[in-house]
């Protein structure tokens, strides 16, 4: 017996150091060794680039005309309702701009009454509204205001999240960690150093690795998601031998086990 109880707690002490996850691993935003440090005060300088619609992307187009502005205002009844009712659909994870928004197709256009189609591909949002107005005076004679906004961002956590799922987020841009953070957060045992982030691109799909631990991040390209991104987060190693998240959950487990063995052995002893 007293064999038995050395060999576990060689064991305990084996399990102890492979199984955690160390909080190096874990930590957002750190400053890594061999990289130029970045102090937490220092202004941190990105340039966030225009984006560019394409296929599949869903944009709200809004249409007054002055008469429509002096009678309901600058924020008329119908838009305050059309906000009201996206408020609720946010939060019941519904997509109400697939009902009520234009989506471009794949030749790039999107199909508004009166005007018909409007080629919108590979255009910023305020180029396209500058096309729709250029587009409504050939039908219209008074002067016309013109609104066009993305219909929301929309990305996909997958993977080690604790609330994987498609998700819609109505604003216009947001960083990695917010959308993380939407999706809850990643589990501990998640590889935040190779954190693969699927973008789409007119031409194709391209795949970026990306890693959370560095505080470079923040200056890099992918630092604000886009539409129609899909965030992928691997598993550690450590989730293969069914190891707990924290040493208090490793020990358990392992005291479990050995209890349970032990139970076995005088089992079979006696």
């Amino acid at each position: 017996m007293l064999k038995i109880l050395r060999v576990a707690g060689f064991a305990l002490v084996f399990w102890s150091a492979f199984s955690c996850v160390s909080n190096e691993k874990i930590i957002y935003l750190q400053n890594l060794e061999g990289n130029q440090p970045i102090p937490e005060d220092e202004l941190i300088s990105y340039e966030i680039p225009e984006y560019k619609l394409q296929y599949n992307d869903i944009i709200d187009v809004d249409i007054q005309t002055v008469d429509d502005m002096i009678k309901n205002g600058f924020n008329n009844q119908a838009a305050m309702m059309n906000n009201q009712q996206m408020q609720i659909a946010s939060q019941s994870g519904g997509d109400v701009y697939y009902m009520t928004g234009y989506t471009v197709d794949k030749n790039g256009n999107i199909r508004l009454p009166i005007i018909g189609e409007v080629n919108v591909k590979d255009k910023t949002v305020d180029e396209a509204r500058i096309q729709i107005e250029s587009e409504l005076k050939k039908y219209v004679t008074t002067e016309v205001y013109v609104k066009v906004k993305l219909g929301g961002i929309r990305y996909s956590a997958i993977g080690e999240f604790r609330r994987p799922g498609k998700f819609v987020v109505l604003q216009d841009r947001m960083t990695i960690f917010e959308a993380i953070a939407n999706a809850g957060d990643l589990n501990t045992v998640a590889k935040r150093d190779e954190v693969l982030l699927i973008r789409q691109y007119p031409e194709g799909t391209k795949l970026h690795r990306l890693n959370l631990n560095d505080r470079q991040l923040v200056s890099s390209p992918y630092y604000f998601i886009q539409p129609n991104d899909q965030i992928y987060a691997e598993p550690m190693k450590v989730r293969e031998v069914g190891a707990g998240e924290n040493a208090a959950q490793s020990l358990l487990l392992f005291t479990s086990i050995l209890t349970t063995a032990l139970l076995v052995v005088n089992l079979f002893a006696n």
